[in-house]
Parts: structure tokens; C-alpha cells; sequence
């Protein structure tokens, strides 16, 4: 047999993210690659309770079809947790997703004909590249600096690429390089896309998990004229898992990606659904965050201090004020794939995820992505003692 496959899958290729979880897998390698929170603080008691309840309740109703938009309470709680963020919000605004992940899908699907092209940061999500590649699309790419995109030159970029129909941006503790996005470059970004008929897709997974500085508005809260699209996700505030996430849009363009949802998968698991609304029902949510804010800056402070103390001066990583990574720069003509496949996984034991995939058109070498939330803290501290070792032999 020989398949003969649609043209776009020639843009679907297999990821560094798949590699990477794979790798981690093994006991024996420390692995600061995928982006996963921590697992010993899970909520397993409150969603064992949960769960039991939901599923022995008279007339079976959460193992039943649910609406394909998601069941009402639990998009009326989303639309609370958007109004407690300054945005205007209610159910009716909200799509329940299966994570956050199926809204980029969706919003490519919805606006991208092949040719069509992306705006992104740059470097930018490796899982976005990945869910936006089968719609075909080209991209153009903004610098990130310690400030998030930087807008102004934007301006250019659009000017010179007239199909260019959406920007995808991560503006709180940006995957990969733990950086967020200016109040300043917020307002200027959203003034462009009303300028030159944009839609934006402001994906938010690591916004709750703020841990320094002070909270600034979403896109979406600064949005006059319906063009942002909020993607949100309980993935990293709850439990992964669970695989949850919600779209916050107009009416118009909130409809259209629900049409492919019901393509897609008919509806969110009624199950999972059922236990997250009943969870912010029973238990303190804002308390659970907490608890992993405190958690992840002790954790981000031990590898950046490790980092310090073992790493060769002349490598940079970024101090984000949240979320779960930091973003390595080595020197010029350093190759951090290599160097992982050569090195670090086969001697210091430690895997990363190599910069590399992250820009969308030119990659560059020098980078590395570093995951501080989920490893255990004596396991920072000998993963990065290690792979410190291993950059001094090298460098």
C-alpha cells in the first residue's frame, strides 16, 4: 500500500516535544525538558472525592453527552475566573476546549488558507508551530527582549506581508524564554491589530502562576474591537490531565471555532468537565495557586542560583517572573542539540529541550529551554551541577 496523503501533511513532522518526553521517561536522566508542573502537588484527595461523587451520582449524568460548547456551570465559572482577570465575560463567551492546545488548532483552521501568514515572537511555542503546521501557513517573526515582542517593529513586518491575518503571542512568562510582554507593548500591539485587521490569539497557560512583580491586563481586557482570541487552560493551575481548557471570544468567531469543535470531537469529556466544575465548587482554587507560586519561585530561585554557581559566565538565562521556564543563550557557534545528543544526555544525564525548534524561520543554535517546576529540588541542584561540568569541559 502506498498512502497517498494530503498535502499539508508534508508541514506535520515529528516534534522535539515528543523526543523530549520520551527521554524523560528514563529514571536515570534528570530531565528539565517537558513542561510539566509538579506532580506531588496535584489536588489527588479533593479530585479522588470528586471524581467518586460525580461518578455515583443518581442518573449518571457526567458519564453522559454533555452540550459540545461545554456544561454550562463550568463555563460560568471560566467566565468568573475572566472577570476576576478585568475581562468582560460571561458563559455564553466561553468554549470549553480540550486543552488550550485544541484553540490554537481551531484558530488556525478557522483563519489560515494556505500562503496565509502568522505573526508570532521569536523565538515562539514549539507546540503552536506544531498545531498551526497543518493549515500551511507562513510566518513572519518579531525579536523578543526582556520586555516581550517588540512591537515597534511590527509595524514594518505587517506593511511587508499583506496576507498576513493573525498574531499568536504568549504575553505572561512567554514559553520559551520566561519573559512577559510590556503594558506598553500590550496597548501598542492591540492599536496595530485594529490597524491592520488582525486577529490576535493571546494564549495564557502560565498567567496564574505569577510569582514576582505585578499582574498587567490581559489582551483581551484591553480588546475594543472583538479581534483577540483568550486561551486558557487549567493544564498548569490544576491538573494536566484533566485536559481542559477554554476559548474567550466574540460571538462570530467564538461560533466558528465551536462548529469545529463539533468536527473535531463532539465535546470535551463530560467526566473531566463534571470534575472540575464540582472542584471549584467544593475547594479554594486561588489556595491551590498559591501554593504552587510559593513552590515554583523556590524552585526557580534554586536554578538560577545553581545556574550561577556552575554554569560558565558567559551563558545568559532569563529570570521570568512566573510560569516554568528559563531560556539559556550560549556563546556564538555553541549547538545545544549537539551538544544534548554528544554530552549531556550521554555523560552529565540531563536532557533540556534545545532552542533550535522554537524560531519559526531561522533557528538558532545557541539556545536552550529549561523546565524548573517539575523537577524535585535536590534534582536541580545535581542536574545543573552536572550539566555545568559538562558546558566547562566543553567550553
Amino acid at each position: 500500500m502506498t498512502p497517498r496523503y494530503a498535502q499539508r501533511m508534508a508541514n506535520v513532522q515529528p516534534s522535539a516535544i515528543g523526543e523530549l518526553l520520551a527521554l524523560g521517561a528514563d529514571p536515570s536522566i534528570i530531565s528539565f525538558g517537558g513542561g510539566y508542573p509538579d506532580a506531588t502537588l496535584f489536588p489527588a484527595d479533593q479530585l479522588d472525592a470528586v471524581f467518586h461523587e460525580i461518578i455515583t451520582a443518581p442518573g449518571g449524568a457526567a458519564m453522559q453527552y454533555a452540550p459540545s460548547n461545554g456544561l454550562a456551570r463550568l463555563r460560568d465559572q471560566v467566565a468568573g475566573l475572566m472577570r476576576a482577570d478585568g475581562m468582560d465575560c460571561t458563559a455564553d463567551d466561553v468554549l470549553i476546549l480540550q486543552g488550550s492546545q485544541q484553540g490554537l488548532d481551531f484558530a488556525a483552521r478557522m483563519l489560515i488558507d494556505p500562503g496565509d501568514v502568522i505573526v508570532t515572537e521569536d523565538p515562539t511555542f514549539l507546540g503552536a508551530l506544531i498545531a498551526f503546521a497543518p493549515s500551511q501557513p507562513e510566518y513572519a517573526v518579531i525579536p523578543v527582549d526582556a520586555e516581550g515582542m517588540q512591537t515597534d517593529r511590527l509595524e514594518a513586518v505587517l506593511a511587508a506581508h499583506p496576507r498576513a491575518k493573525m498574531v499568536y503571542t504568549v504575553p505572561d512568562f512567554q514559553n520559551p524564554t520566561g519573559v512577559t510582554l510590556s503594558l506598553e507593548r500590550r496597548k501598542a500591539l492591540i492599536a496595530l491589530a485594529n490597524r491592520h485587521d488582525l486577529i490576535v490569539v493571546e494564549d495564557t497557560p502560565y498567567r496564574h502562576i505569577r510569582f514576582a512583580g505585578h499582574n498587567l491586563p490581559t489582551l483581551k481586557s484591553l480588546d475594543t474591537e472583538g479581534r483577540v482570541i483568550h486561551l486558557g487552560s487549567f493544564s498548569k493551575i490544576l491538573v494536566p490531565g484533566m485536559r481542559i481548557g477554554w476559548a474567550v471570544a466574540n460571538p462570530d468567531l467564538l461560533a466558528r471555532m465551536g462548529q469545529l469543535k463539533v468536527a473535531a470531537d463532539t465535546q470535551t469529556s463530560t467526566l473531566n468537565m463534571a470534575a472540575a466544575s464540582l472542584f471549584l465548587d467544593r475547594y479554594d482554587l486561588n489556595a491551590h495557586i498559591t501554593v504552587l507560586r510559593t513552590a515554583y519561585a523556590a524552585k526557580k530561585e534554586a536554578m538560577l542560583d545553581a545556574i550561577r554557581q556552575h554554569f560558565p559566565q558567559d551563558i545568559v538565562a532569563t529570570d521570568p517572573e512566573g510560569g516554568l521556564f528559563t531560556w539559556l543563550t550560549f556563546p556564538d557557534g555553541f549547538d545545544a542539540t549537539e551538544f544534548m545528543r554528544d554530552v549531556a544526555l550521554p555523560k552529565a544525564r540531563v536532557a533540556y529541550v534545545p532552542g533550535a525548534t522554537f524560531f519559526p524561520l531561522t533557528p538558532r543554535a545557541n539556545h536552550a529551554r529549561l523546565n524548573f517546576s517539575s523537577p524535585a529540588p535536590d534534582a536541580i541542584q545535581t542536574g545543573i551541577a552536572a550539566l555545568g561540568r559538562a558546558l566547562h569541559a566543553t567550553l
